[in-house]
């Protein structure tokens, strides 16, 4: 089937809620893992109040998250917040695990399964298309070759994951698409509701329909930037006041969540962490070190309980990086992450991360596997090796790096596999083919 056509059957099973304005943008309805075992349902709807949920055949109400407003301008981003306008309704629901069927307005809710595992992860990240005036950035928003996002979403539907995990950065339009670039004019813009919606909630619907997410938040995310639609729409945790962005002098507890694990079953799990405060912090910090240190010690704690447990978060731990400074060589870590705390987490199978634009897979004699996946749809990065290197997937530098696979340049998304003996993680193109294949 044509991509096109693909994306146009799945949407077609995306939630759509019946709205008091006919012209009103189409209303949407997702489900999230949540910290504590659970699952959350969530609406964003254009009606007057929040639709009642049917759960294992009871009516629930569901509560309302945020109502519609303009949010507080931030002052290092007047421009953005001119767009700031959230006119929808977001409402909530936590469910147990133990529920098998949920159903809103006659559509039924993709939760996670009750008693069997999770056994097939879709992993993307940095989805978005970049409109940056500060750095001349313009991608063309308008040109599915040159933010492909719908077309990954609706392919990697089609593979009937258990779950989706996002390791971060939704939002990138930044700024109104520059005049003479045709590719991306006229695209919605801005931090608001209408950004947030062109930029994720209508691009991913295929894929919000296929499955339950796990979501990270990205340094795109923090709160002095698309911090306050994260809050509302998509952050796990409870929105109280003082941690939605809105107040800058609220930021340092704004920009961070404990890390938490949702049970994969079968002696699996997977531990989502924040660490969203690196973005605008600095080593130097005492506080801010320490958060990161007691962040870290948590995952360690965590991470003891189960024989299979991989860690997500967007930054990178062991980015495989070459440095073109220093000679060619190789370095592994990626700052600011390491610049905190040595990273000694024996426990952990591999860590997922994005923040890079492109795939990669790097295993160490010691430590965990780091698989980096921010190559669905914000505009690439160039390679950070040289071909050869890249290539040799060898061991350079003499780290002790034992296999590396590194493709920059092409879009795309990766499945994580249960296997008998182990796990499997695939990377695909934005089409669909296979790239490549590895065994953890």
């Amino acid at each position: 089937m044509p991509v096109r056509n693909l994306v146009m059957a799945l949407a077609g099973g995306f939630i759509a809620l019946a709205s008091h304005a006919s012209a009103a943008p189409a209303n949407q309805a997702w489900v999230e893992m949540a910290p504590g075992g659970g699952s959350v349902v969530r609406v964003l709807t254009m009606a007057n109040d929040c639709p009642t949920v049917t759960v294992d055949g009871q009516p629930k109400a569901m509560a309302v998250r945020a109502t519609p407003g303009q949010l507080p301008p931030r002052a290092n981003k007047a421009a953005i917040a001119a767009a700031a306008n959230f006119p929808g309704l977001v409402c909530e629901l936590s469910l147990p695990r133990r529920v098998r069927r949920a159903v809103v307005a006659g559509a039924l809710l993709p939760l996670p399964t009750p008693l069997a595992r999770i056994n097939r992860i879709v992993l993307i990240g940095d989805t978005g298309c970049r409109m940056k005036d500060a750095d001349n950035a313009w991608q063309g928003c308008n040109d599915p070759a040159q933010w492909p996002f719908a077309a990954i979403a609706a392919t990697a539907a089609g593979l009937h994951p258990d779950l989706v995990l996002h390791v971060g950065d939704y939002q990138y339009r930044e700024n109104p698409c520059a005049e003479g670039h045709k590719d991306c004019a006229g695209a919605a813009w801005g931090y608001g509701e209408a950004g947030w919606r062109a930029d994720f909630l209508d691009p991913a619907a295929p894929l919000l329909a296929a499955a339950p997410w796990a979501m990270v938040r990205g340094n795109h995310e923090e709160c002095a930037r698309a911090g306050q639609g994260w809050w509302r729409m998509l952050d796990p945790h409870p929105l109280l006041a003082g941690r939605d962005c809105n107040d800058p002098a609220n930021d340092v507890v704004g920009n961070h969540t404990a890390p938490y694990a949702v049970e994969l079953g079968g002696g699996a799990q997977l531990i989502v962490a924040d660490l969203v405060e690196l973005a605008s912090g600095k080593p130097a910090d005492p506080v801010l070190a320490d958060a990161v240190r007691a962040d870290l010690a948590r995952i360690d704690t965590l991470a003891t309980s189960a024989r299979d447990s991989f860690v997500t978060a967007h930054y990178p731990f062991n980015a495989v990086l070459w440095n073109s400074d220093g000679g060619g060589s190789v370095a592994t870590g990626t700052m600011p992450v390491n610049a905190y705390a040595p990273l000694h987490l024996p426990h952990v199978r591999a860590m997922l991360a994005g923040h890079i634009h492109l795939f990669q897979y790097a295993r160490f004699a010691g430590g965990p596997t780091q698989v980096i996946t921010g190559f669905s749809g914000t505009m690439e990065d160039p390679a950070i090796a040289p071909a050869s290197l890249v290539e040799a997937q060898g061991k350079p530098s003499g780290e002790a790096i034992r296999a590396l696979t590194t493709i920059a340049g092409r879009f795309g998304y990766a499945l994580l596999e249960r296997e008998k003996r182990g796990w499997r993680l695939t990377a695909f193109a934005a089409n669909g083919t296979i790239m490549a294949r590895f065994a953890l």
